[in-house]
């Protein structure tokens, strides 16, 4: 049984032979779907240059869905501070947290949200990688301009993304809570949560260590069922091995007949076996350790297969079954 909150992020796949306006059409849909089931708070992560992945600005895709909901929390999962200024970002995020009483959260990581170097330059105008020193300036800049410039009233909840622990340090440092990415770099966890709870700095923002922790959760009526409908995002990371990173998402029938190499399927099952795919008791389990192995506050579910009424039947499925 787990009893601290559940929420989700929103990744927006794009099915191969679908056009990426349907996927959008489906956010309003999810968001209240989720809503319905009790989900504590959605957000929305930032991708540019993907077959797979729509590119829709999460500031836009929150205040649509906050016009269209009326107590779930909505935020950034992440809005990548290199491509954005500051007090942009500060704007845009106060602006929303005042119109959609105080349910707003500001998501913040680092990643250019592309692995096409030509789109990262475009997105920073030209600008190379940025710094550690640079990105912590951005993001106290933001925190900053919250604050000084914005000014209005209530703000959004600021959170750091990190997958690293140079990104936990970072959290501690600025006494921020920390979204850990789980469904991307697994092995790193334990290390990330060390780190940030060794080196939290109180602050406005957050008085002790606060952990929510991302983990990739597939759901079905069997432990079969849900391996199969991760197929078409094993498809994706078998590419990503291989440095592609222009695969589109294929469908669960074309993804069941891909030639996945030996090497291939050992490093998915390793991940897979870190993350919670399978039927409701296999996954509420899952996630029950995960929760406890990390002290976790909250478990944000992401779940990248094709069909909105398979996402939402997944989440379903977790949230009936939690007790």
């Amino acid at each position: 049984m787990l009893d601290i909150p559940l929420s989700a992020l929103e990744v927006a796949m794009v099915q191969t032979d679908t056009r990426a306006v349907d996927t959008l059409r489906d956010t309003a849909a999810f968001a209240q779907g989720l809503e319905r089931l009790g989900y504590h708070r959605l957000w929305y992560a930032e991708h540019h240059h993907s077959p797979a992945i729509g590119a829709f600005p999460p500031v836009v895709l929150i205040a649509h869905a906050a016009a269209t909901t009326s107590v779930i929390r909505l935020g950034s999962g992440g809005v990548l501070a290199p491509n954005h200024a500051p007090i942009m970002l500060a704007e845009q995020f106060g602006t929303l947290a005042a119109l959609h009483g105080g349910r707003i959260d500001l998501g913040i990581g680092r990643g250019p949200g592309t692995f096409d170097e030509a789109t990262a330059r475009a997105l920073r105008r030209g600008a190379g990688p940025t710094t550690d020193a640079e990105y912590g300036s951005d993001v106290a800049s933001i925190l900053s301009f919250l604050v000084g410039e914005v000014a209005l009233d209530p703000l959004p909840e600021p959170w750091l993304l990190a997958s690293s622990t140079a990104g936990a340090a970072l959290a501690a440092a600025l006494g921020l809570p920390v979204a850990v990415a789980h469904h991307i770099r697994p092995d790193n966890t334990l290390a990330v949560l060390e780190r940030y709870r060794a080196e939290f700095t109180p602050s406005r923002w957050c008085e002790r260590p606060r952990v929510l922790l991302c983990v990739e959760a597939v759901c079905a009526e069997t432990d079969e069922e849900a391996v199969r409908r991760t197929g078409p995002m094993a498809v994706v990371k078998a590419g990503l091995l291989k440095g592609v990173s222009d695969m589109p998402f294929p469908t669960p029938a074309q993804a069941a007949t891909h030639p996945f190499t030996e090497e291939e399927r050992a490093v998915l099952a390793h991940f897979r076996a870190q993350q919670a795919v399978g039927a409701p008791e296999t996954v509420v389990r899952r996630l029950d350790r995960l929760a406890r192995e990390t002290g976790a506050d909250e478990l944000m579910l992401t779940t990248p297969v094709h069909d909105l009424g398979d996402r939402l039947r997944s989440y379903e499925l977790i949230r009936k079954h939690c007790g």
